[in-house]
């Protein structure tokens, strides 16, 4: 009798304690079928380039007819950037309980921003002064056509530090959204965000409608996204035939200098901070390599900007902080545009045989870090830049634009790549410093750990039994 007393009572406290061994074992997730290396979006965009390239070479009057191909598909990404900005930004900080936190990233990120855009400038000016690309080339400045420059000239004195802030705020509400200008999308996007975390519950269904609208929005990228090969090939196409091949070798010193200085930033700076952040920059190239040879083709970095706000909230950033710091980011964290100015600047320098003391590259800088911010947001910026800072230095002639003009699209490619990458890590970057980066999703995604693995709850298990039911 004792022992089936037992043999009772040991059933009953089994069943109490929902032994282990009844409970659902989790399932690791598998990952979506991958496809065919030649249908891949990477392998596309590079075969477009490839051709592109050939066809500008060999037919440079074709190659520049294809114009409009680049042209159309960046018009065709510069539609949707402004809806992707604004669902993603309001959306992201209604869910925020903290308003504070809002004000918090903000100020996380122009923080990181101001240190490495000037670490930027800094680097050029010093690769500048070790390497001296332009020295030898004994320009004569009188020789220069002013007029080459001279509508970059009349945009860069247009340019004011007043006139940037006021452009900030749109004429309306939906102006922005008309113009399709980057910093008054971002600024009316924050104001509704706030309006709806603030209003609270009763805004809940224009929160949720848009969510369900941002869903759509991004179906229209992903279509949107099926044309990049024709855009980068279109716009390859031109670059060279417009260009020529016979440019970059004549100025070649300047252009493998930039290349060599970007490289160095975003291997070296750029590497040492996402490995202190906890991730390989590597692996974060090569999870972007779609959209850094879609930036190469077109040479436009807002041409992949609705793609990587996917692929970093992919990659365990939350949206409120993708939707913050990208959109900011490009207009204020341009670090290769910072590099290609004060390289550029001492270059014309010293092709000219214009000696330029510390005192003089010093204000050069401090100019260079001003007249970047002014003009954040305009096209053509790292041109208007340059000039804006040299017509403040007196001892550089702005007309010695004139000898890098020719190779400027060229060295805008590996400006728009550099800033690129700056961005995906001062993002990733910003959300660990929040706390708010989810480890697992970005090791999934860059490839450096186990997909995570998803558990299939115990129906009778409630909230406080989560995480045993996860550790059995």
């Amino acid at each position: 009798m004792a022992a089936r007393g037992t043999t009772g009572d040991g059933a009953k406290t089994a069943r109490r304690r929902k032994t282990p061994v009844a409970a659902p074992q989790p399932e690791v997730v598998s990952p979506p079928p991958r496809k065919p290396f030649w249908r891949s979006m990477y392998f596309l965009v590079l075969l477009a380039i490839v051709a592109g390239g050939t066809i500008g070479h060999f037919w440079p009057e074709t190659g520049q007819a294809l114009k409009p191909l680049g042209d159309g598909f960046i018009k065709l990404v510069k539609m949707i950037i402004a809806p992707v900005i604004f669902l993603t930004i309001s959306t992201g900080i209604a869910g925020m309980s903290d308003l504070k936190r809002v004000g918090r990233v903000a100020g996380r990120a122009f923080a990181y921003f101001l240190v490495f855009s000037t670490l930027a400038l800094i680097i050029g000016l010093v690769i500048a002064n070790v390497v001296q690309p332009g020295r030898g080339l004994n320009i004569d400045p009188a020789t220069l056509d002013p007029a080459a420059v001279a509508q970059y000239s009349q945009a860069a004195h247009e340019t004011t530090i007043v006139g940037f802030l006021l452009g900030i705020i749109p004429d309306t509400l939906v102006s922005a959204f008309v113009t399709g200008n980057i910093l008054q999308t971002l600024f009316v996007s924050i104001l509704f965000g706030v309006s709806l975390a603030i209003v609270g519950e009763p805004a809940r269904p224009v929160t949720r409608m848009l969510d369900q609208l941002g869903q759509v929005v991004f179906r229209i990228v992903a279509i949107l996204m099926k044309a990049a090969p024709v855009g980068a090939f279109g716009a390859f196409a031109f670059t060279i035939g417009a260009f020529g091949l016979q440019s970059v070798i004549n100025l070649g010193a300047l252009i493998a200098t930039f290349y060599v200085t970007s490289l160095i930033f975003v291997l070296g700076v750029l590497g040492l901070v996402a490995r202190a952040f906890g991730f390989s920059i590597f692996r974060l190239i090569a999870y972007l390599k779609e959209e850094l040879l879609l930036v190469l083709g077109t040479s436009s970095s807002e041409a992949a900007l609705p793609s990587l706000m996917q692929k970093l909230e992919r990659a365990g950033a939350p949206k409120s902080v993708v939707g913050l710091v990208v959109p900011t980011g490009y207009s204020f964290n341009l670090d290769g545009t910072n590099i290609y100015m004060t390289l550029a600047a001492l270059f014309i320098a010293q092709a000219m045989n214009i000696e330029l003391s510390l005192s003089e590259q010093l204000a050069l800088l401090l100019v260079a870090m001003l007249s970047s911010k002014g003009a954040a947001g305009i096209t053509g910026s790292g041109f208007i830049t340059l000039a804006a800072t040299l017509a403040v230095v007196p001892s550089v002639p702005v007309a010695g634009l004139a000898l890098i003009l020719g190779i400027d699209r060229f060295m805008s490619e590996c400006r728009a790549l550099t800033n690129f990458i700056g961005n995906a890590v001062a993002t990733l970057v910003v959300a660990r410093w929040e706390g708010d980066l989810d480890r697992d999703a970005l090791a999934a995604a860059l490839g450096s750990g186990p997909a995570p693995l998803a558990a299939a709850p115990d129906p009778a298990a409630g909230p406080g039994d989560k995480e045993r039911v996860t550790a059995d």
